[in-house]
């Protein structure tokens, strides 16, 4: 194994082997895996004929991303920098050079889904760099024996790494005691929303948690530092800015601050047209018990979300305090009540541990009704995984037959909610960011965060809009737009999908150019981590989109064409009505199109079928009389 800082011994200029500036207009290639949507990474510079080892910079890279959105961001800002220095991404990782995997602690299926990538890595003769809180909490983990690793305060120097590994070198780097810069490149996901880590750790120690292994004690950003990158991504196009840490509420207590001063600084350089929206982050209830109205104040910003993860973990007391929470149920109910009296349409979601140690069944029925009462539109519920080196991993465990009926119960009964009930008919104004699934949505979301699926044409992404509610789920709702918002931003929008056909430019920040990532998903977990904060929606990304009759493609049907194919003709109602509120057509008569005519026939068809079987069976039966 070498360090970074041994290979610099013998060298005459005091640079690692092969040290190298990034490239000037430097911005990353596009994915290989062929998906059209705004996570794709366009190259503007010139192309070598092949990759080889001895040529930094000319590799492709897999990067997959487990966690929280502080994970996500990392992974965004490692590719960034492998980006500015020529490196390709794929979503095939057998395409792939080298792979890039950021872990995380929280929870063992997370961590055996990284033994298994590992394994499978080895088994390839991939090259493995790994990142995150699992190296950085566990160094001493057999399964990393061999591997190059980036520690979570490293991240910045992920490129050393990369190519010392593709030299065949093992580097680790995990010790250092200052965080890394904010104004790094970075890839985004979605070019329209910046993860932006406010602090690092936390103040809290929990007995289950292992994060604060890895992420340490608090260590905050200053408020110059994070104003500044704020107006940096608002000049970039972000349209989302989300405020991530491992306990949002506990910012700035290192540094003399605290979280309502650098609220109000960021809110200061927000758009007064509210074209660019802030998320706050998860927070524990004590570190904003003392600040609850001027954070209520802040969530009744136009240009805030209202919306807050305010993980709860159990409504029992005694388990909370066999977790070392530092706070009662009873403290816990002060900030929910007082947030949902100050703010209107406020949104609370939360998180909950079943089965913890020393669980009764009267502790589990307590947190049973506390979610019975407030009914929560988003409740992350997880059953307890023992985590090694944690004070709970030597509690005496409860049954996991009995853990696994709690979950179900607890699940059962979240399920059974319908949040969105009575929201038919209203018109809210949403922002949108994002493509559904299905591809035929656009996914946006209202001021309490509510997910919205509206059809439109792509150039609304990164705009706003006014929406009349049409229906409701379970998990969204479903919206038609009767006036567009930001309508500088579509003719930009439309503008630039006219230039640059079939793509969208995503960012990559701090470089002079445009790019974007295809980074992985990441995994939604019940830590009491500010990943909890991402919903479960239809919002991942699905951008492969076709006009024409699908021919063997994987998970397309003939429905689907037909949606699109309605869709785009929405798209062209939606361009001629841009200066004004969107109008129905009332009676309005349009020459029918092959859609249309298709769907006639069959209908007609199956009518005269039906007919037919019909006077068959009763012929048949006065025959057979």
């Amino acid at each position: 194994m070498e360090d970074i800082e041994d290979l610099l011994i013998g060298t005459q200029t005091g640079t690692p082997p092969g040290f190298r500036l990034p490239l000037p207009a430097a911005v990353a290639t596009k994915t290989n895996s062929g998906r059209r949507n705004q996570n794709q990474i366009q190259n503007q510079r010139p192309q070598l004929s092949t990759a080889t080892p001895s040529i930094p910079g000319t590799q492709t890279i897999y990067i997959k991303t487990f966690g929280c959105s502080h994970n996500q961001s990392d992974s965004e800002y490692m590719a960034g920098q492998l980006s500015a220095f020529g490196y390709s991404f794929s979503d095939n990782p057998d395409q792939a050079d080298l792979w890039l995997i950021n872990t995380c602690t929280v929870k063992s299926p997370s961590q055996s889904a990284m033994d298994t990538i590992i394994a499978k890595g080895k088994s390839s003769n991939k090259p493995l760099v790994v990142a995150g809180c699992v190296p950085q909490g566990s160094r001493g983990l057999k399964e990393l024996e061999g591997i190059s690793i980036v520690g979570v305060q490293q991240i910045d120097r992920v490129v050393e790494v990369v190519e010392e590994t593709l030299k065949g070198h093992e580097v680790r780097l995990l010790t250092r005691k200052t965080l890394p810069a904010l104004d790094l490149p970075k890839v985004r996901k979605n070019k329209f929303v910046e993860i932006l880590p406010i602090n690092v750790g936390c103040l809290g120690a929990c007995t289950y948690c292992k994060t604060k292994h890895a992420r340490g004690h608090l260590g905050s950003y200053t408020i110059d530092s994070l104003v500044g990158r704020v107006k940096s991504v608002i000049a970039e196009g972000v349209r989302e800015i989300w405020l991530s840490s491992e306990d949002t509420g506990a910012y700035g207590r290192d540094i003399g601050v605290n979280l309502p001063t650098l609220l109000n600084a960021l809110v200061a350089e927000l758009p007064p047209d509210a074209s660019t929206m802030l998320r706050i982050g998860m927070t524990n209830p004590p570190f904003i018990l003392e600040h609850l109205k001027e954070i209520a104040e802040t969530l009744r910003h136009p240009c805030v979300y209202s919306f807050l993860h305010v993980p709860v973990q159990s409504g029992s007391d005694a388990v909370l305090t066999a977790m070392n929470r530092e706070y009662t149920v009873g403290e816990f109910r002060t900030v929910v009540d007082t947030l949902m009296e100050l703010v209107p349409g406020m949104q609370i979601a939360t998180d909950i541990i079943c089965g913890f140690p020393g669980e009764t069944d009267e502790d589990f029925e307590q947190t049973v009704n506390l979610v019975k009462e407030y009914k929560f539109s988003q409740v992350h519920i997880s059953q307890f995984y023992p985590r090694p080196g944690t004070p709970a991993a030597r509690m005496k465990k409860v049954p996991s037959n009995v853990v696994k009926r709690r979950s179900r119960e607890l699940t059962n009964v979240f399920e059974a909610f319908t949040p969105y009930t009575g929201m038919e008919g209203k018109v809210e104004r949403i922002w949108i960011t994002d493509i559904a699934s299905d591809g035929v949505h656009l996914v946006g979301h209202t001021k309490g965060y509510i997910q919205v699926l509206v059809i439109a044409p792509d150039h609304m992404l990164g705009t706003s809009a006014m929406v009349k509610i049409t229906s409701v789920g379970r998990w969204s709702v479903f919206g038609e737009v009767i006036e567009m918002l930001n309508l500088n931003q579509v003719r930009a929008n439309k503008a630039s999908s006219k230039e640059i056909p079939n793509q969208d430019t995503p960012t990559l920040c701090c470089s002079p150019a445009n790019a974007g990532s295809s980074l992985q998903e990441p995994e939604s977990c019940a830590c009491g981590n500010d990943s909890c904060c991402a919903e479960s929606t239809l919002a991942k990304s699905d951008n492969t989109r076709s006009d024409a009759v699908p021919q063997n493609q994987n998970g397309r049907n003939f429905l689907g064409w037909v949606l699109r194919k309605q869709k785009h003709l929405l798209h062209k109602r939606f361009d001629s009505s841009e200066l004004g509120s969107v109008k129905k057509e009332h009676g309005s008569s349009r020459k029918w199109d092959f859609v249309d005519k298709a769907l006639l026939g069959g209908i007609s068809f199956s009518i005269f079928t039906i007919i037919a079987v019909v006077v068959v069976a009763i012929s048949f039966r006065i025959w057979s009389q």
